[in-house]
């Protein structure tokens, strides 16, 4: 099964946090959208899923979806799975038959699958923004490495987002 981190990223390359300030970027959203249906599921934090259901993301375009809540600390999620690992939450989404996972995050999530080595893709959508302290996207919380990526497509979205696609060697 094809593995693919959707992330959007500021433009000075932090991971992009949102909030009343800085909201999420439509166009960015438009995307993720647009890849969950194609992919007909989705990966997600359990912070981060709160967070969208809050703004009504639960259901909606996402109703029909297969949605996977990693979580090491609540075991039900009403309209998800739940699993406690990337691996189980992989292992449910192949056994559901899906060809495609799309780990939507957040960082903490993107994280844990890069440094397990369980991504084929990456999807960054850079919204026009620069941000003080922020967040990372690491493939070694603990050690520097590195890990050379290969540019797949390079694309305008809209409104100033820019969406950079490369593949992973696993």
């Amino acid at each position: 099964m094809k593995t693919v981190l959707w992330a959007t990223l500021t433009a000075n390359g932090n991971y992009a946090q949102s909030g009343a300030e800085n909201p999420p970027k439509k166009e960015a959203l438009n995307d993720f959208a647009k890849q969950a249906m194609a992919a007909g599921n989705f990966i997600v934090g359990r912070r981060t899923f709160e967070a969208m259901r809050g703004n009504g993301g639960g259901g909606g375009p996402f109703a029909n979806l297969d949605i996977v809540v990693l979580s090491q600390t609540v075991a039900e999620m009403p309209g998800a799975a739940v699993a406690k690992s990337p691996e189980e939450a992989l292992r449910y989404l192949r056994e559901r038959g899906h060809q495609t996972a799309l780990i939507s995050g957040g960082a903490d999530i993107h994280n844990a699958f890069l440094g397990r080595g369980l991504v084929d893709e990456l999807i960054f959508n850079v919204a026009p923004v620069l941000e003080g302290k922020g967040l990372n996207l690491v493939i070694d919380q603990a050690n520097y490495r590195y890990k050379e990526v290969s540019l797949i497509d390079c694309s305008p979205l809209g409104g100033g987002v820019v969406q950079l696609r490369y593949a992973i060697g696993r």
